[in-house]
Parts: structure tokens; C-alpha cells; sequence
């Protein structure tokens, strides 16, 4: 049975309001030729790519269902409170076994060494083998040899895969030209990029199912399938965050730029007030008030997983509102500098009301800054949940999260030997989704900006 999240519908909310805006873009000529210079210029090609996968595994992983269990006492199928995603199910070969312990990545045995037994009741130290992965190769013994024909096989399955892709989106130019490659060359850095990403993400699943890729952490579990789950959290954070901000920034910035007077006051002390705040003391506070609420109301949530997405949504929440000032102000000034242009003077002067001129004039014209500051802020907001997870005031402990990761290697660091790949997991996809979104969002900023140059190179 499919069940719904909170998060999970806002999550579909803004999914299907992507695919609105595409189809918005690809009606409106102008619009759509900025947006070809994004997907024509190599850096937006690889980034829109890399990023897409991200997206995907999001999406995946907020399609939730519930099992049916048989109930011995009531002689019934029953639902089960677990709530599994359908990226869980897809990920199942990798996690469904745990260790006993911390075990270092590609190892065959436990990370720390235990005191066992031998055959004439010598007590002895030694590391225990894994019980899972490590020691049971799929095609040869040697791990080292086992590992690269592996991963020749994935790079051999990405291969086919985009072939795959090309054939069915150039199918009538491949067909009709008997394969003439034309249309591979035109599009060779989008198949390269597609291919170097398939090919990662097959070569970890493959191995993923045979090793632990990225270690096990203190209970066991495989930090590469934590680094994945994770991916949901960033994305949420980072796109529900902005969807809170946007009408507050759009609509009190454009009544201050645009209508001034003491509607611009009001709304100038608002934000210089909420700017005064400590952000980190606010969202402290409101978090701890959500705390003590699902303490004393305990029965209003069926089990762990609405408490914790409550709290990732109310998390985005206070994000959101305490992060709109910065855009506001930026349109504040723009609103004012527009409503001096002729053809704003002209529609006063022939009696347009002012919301007609703020449609058809003003947001228009203040669309670029809205995205170019929305793309630049998506990176932040993922490098935020990490920092307030790390002082344990970010999302709830028992979500997938980077921050929490972080958070929980401050001992693993300290500790002898050093557990340094939860740490260095957690960095890396935190790393790659930042990284692709600062690049993705140069070549926004680029295209979209009327007085920057384009370069198609």
C-alpha cells in the first residue's frame, strides 16, 4: 500500500511544478532560447546531468509503501508499521545484511579485534571475519582481481544502457541513415557524462552487493547505503526551503520596491528585525518547542517515520522563513529601479492598476534574479541542515541525513584507530551535490543575465 509522507507531497508539489515549467519554457520562444544556452554550454550539459540523478534518487525515495504481514492473532494480513521507500527496494542487495561493528572499506574483516577461543582454549586476538560481504566473491577469489572484473562488467552494462538511450532517442536518424553517428557527435558531451554517471552508479551497486564499498558504521550498517539515503534530506532541504522563501521574498520585495511610501517601511522593518535575529537561535527554539509538542502528544503519530519527517518539514519551515531578507532586498531595489523606466511610466500614465503593472512588467523583469538567487541558494541551504545537524538542532537523529553522519564521526574520529570513512562519505556526496549546483547555477547566472557575455564553449 502506498503511503504519504508530509514531505512526500510537498515533494511531488514541486516535482510536478517542474515539469509545468518545462512545459511553460517550451512555449514561450525567449525564455526557451536562454534556456537552450544552459543545455549548450558543456559545464550546464554535465552539471543538469549529475544533478538529475541526484533529483531521481530523491524522487525514488519518496514513493513510500507499506508491506502486508500476517497477524497470527488475528489470523489476518495486517499492514506493517515499517515504511520502506522504493530506492530501499532497489537497494535491498546492499543493505539488508548489518555487521557487528566498524569494518574499513573493501575489508574482509571487523575494523577492531576481539578475544576468541582457539581449538585448545587458547584465548587469542584477532580480527573476526565479516559475516556478509568481504568474503564471498561472485566471480573470483582474488579480491583485488574479483574488484576489477566488476567493474569492467558495470562499465560494460553503462555501455549498453546508452546505447540503449541513443537508439531510442535518435531511432528515426539511426534507422533511416543506417547508423550514421551524427547525432552522437552533436550530442558527445551529454553521452559521455551520461555514461562516466552510469557507470559509477552500476560499478557501486555491483560492488556494493559484494563488498562495503564505504565501510560499516558502529552498528554495522553500510555507510554507502546511508550516503544514498541521504540524498533525500539535501534535496528536500535545499528545494522545500525554497519554496517556503519565494513568495515572501517575490511579493513583500515587489510591493516595497514598486509601491513604496510606508508599505516599503513596514516591510523594511520586518526583515531588518528577522535579519537581527540569530538565525541558529531561532530555528534552536523552534525545534525544541516542536520537541516538547511530540513529547506530550506521542499518540498522534502512528511511528518513528512521521515524527522524524515532521520534523525535516518543519525544519524546511523555519528555514524558509528565516531566509527570505537577503532576496527581498535584492528585489526591493530592482522593483524601484524599474518603476522609473518609460514603459512603466507610460502604463501609469494610461491608467493601468498597479497589480496589472506589477504582472505584466515587474515580475517579468525580476524573473532572472529570482533564479539565479534561488540556484546560488540551493547550495547553501544543503551546507545548513549539515551544520544544524551537526549541533543537533538540524533533522531528527534517525534520519538518513549528512549532517547526522557528520555529526556522529566527531567520536569516531577521536577514537583509536581513527573510523575516518563516515566522515569522508558523508563529505564526498555533500561535496558532488554541491559542487554540480554551484556550476549549474554559474551557467544560470550567465545565461540569464542580460549584461553577462555567452560563451557556447
Amino acid at each position: 500500500m502506498f503511503t504519504f509522507l508530509l514531505t512526500d507531497i510537498f515533494f511531488y508539489i514541486i516535482f510536478f511544478s517542474l515539469i509545468i515549467y518545462i512545459n511553460y519554457v517550451r512555449k514561450t520562444p525567449d525564455i526557451r532560447e536562454t534556456w537552450s544556452y544552459v543545455f549548450k554550454n558543456k559545464t550546464g550539459i554535465i552539471s543538469a546531468v549529475v544533478l538529475s540523478f541526484f533529483m531521481l534518487t530523491a524522487l525514488l525515495d519518496s514513493i513510500h509503501i507499506k508491506d502486508k504481514i500476517y497477524n497470527e492473532d488475528r489470523n489476518e494480513y495486517v499492514y506493517s508499521q515499517e515504511i520502506n521507500s522504493i530506492l530501499d527496494i532497489i537497494l535491498l542487495p546492499i543493505s539488508k545484511n548489518t555487521e557487528k561493528s566498524y569494518s574499513s572499506p573493501f575489508s574482509s574483516h571487523l575494523y577492531s579485534k576481539e578475544t576468541v577461543k582457539s581449538y585448545n582454549d587458547k584465548e587469542k586476538r584477532i580480527y573476526p571475519k565479516l559475516l556478509h560481504k568481504g568474503n564471498h566473491n561472485k566471480y573470483l577469489d582474488d579480491n583485488i582481481k574479483n574488484i576489477f572484473f566488476t567493474s569492467l562488467l558495470s562499465i560494460l552494462k553503462s555501455f549498453i544502457l546508452v546505447f540503449f538511450i541513443y537508439i531510442l532517442i535518435f531511432r528515426e536518424d539511426v534507422f533511416k541513415n543506417k547508423f550514421i553517428f551524427s547525432p552522437l557527435k552533436r550530442n558527445s558531451v551529454l553521452f559521455s557524462s551520461l555514461l562516466i554517471m552510469l557507470s559509477i552508479i552500476l560499478i557501486l551497486y555491483d560492488l556494493g552487493t559484494q563488498y562495503y564499498v564505504l565501510g560499516t558504521d558502529k552498528v554495522g550498517e553500510d555507510v554507502l547505503y546511508k550516503s544514498i539515503k541521504s540524498i533525500r534530506t539535501g534535496i528536500l532541504i535545499g528545494t522545500l526551503t525554497t519554496i517556503v522563501m519565494l513568495p515572501f521574498a517575490v511579493f513583500l520585495g515587489i510591493f516595497a520596491g514598486y509601491i513604496g511610501g510606508y508599505v516599503d517601511d513596514i516591510i523594511q522593518y520586518i526583515y531588518t528585525t528577522l535579519n537581527s535575529i540569530p538565525s541558529v537561535l531561532l530555528i534552536a527554539s523552534a525545534i525544541l518547542m516542536l520537541q516538547v509538542y511530540m513529547s506530550n502528544n506521542p499518540l498522534e503519530f502512528e511511528n518513528i517515520y512521521e515524527r522524524a519527517d515532521l520534523r525535516l518539514f518543519f525544519l524546511c519551515m523555519i528555514l524558509g522563513l528565516t531566509s527570505w531578507t537577503g532576496l527581498c532586498r535584492l528585489l526591493r531595489g530592482e522593483s524601484m529601479k524599474l518603476r522609473e523606466v518609460e514603459y512603466v511610466q507610460a502604463s501609469q500614465t494610461f491608467g493601468l492598476k498597479k497589480m496589472s503593472i506589477i504582472v505584466r512588467h515587474i515580475i517579468p523583469n525580476i524573473m532572472h534574479i529570482v533564479i539565479i538567487t534561488v540556484v546560488l541558494d540551493f547550495s547553501a541551504l544543503v551546507l545548513a541542515e549539515a551544520v544544524l545537524s551537526y549541533v543537533n538542532i538540524g533533522v531528527d537523529p534517525t534520519t538518513y541525513s549528512w549532517g547526522n553522519m557528520i555529526n556522529a564521526a566527531r567520536l569516531e574520529m577521536s577514537r583509536e584507530p581513527i573510523v575516518w570513512w563516515s566522515l569522508f562519505s558523508a563529505f564526498l556526496f555533500m561535496f558532488a551535490l554541491v559542487l554540480f549546483a554551484n556550476l549549474f547555477s554559474d551557467v544560470v547566472r550567465e545565461a540569464f543575465d542580460p549584461k553577462a557575455s555567452k560563451n557556447y564553449e
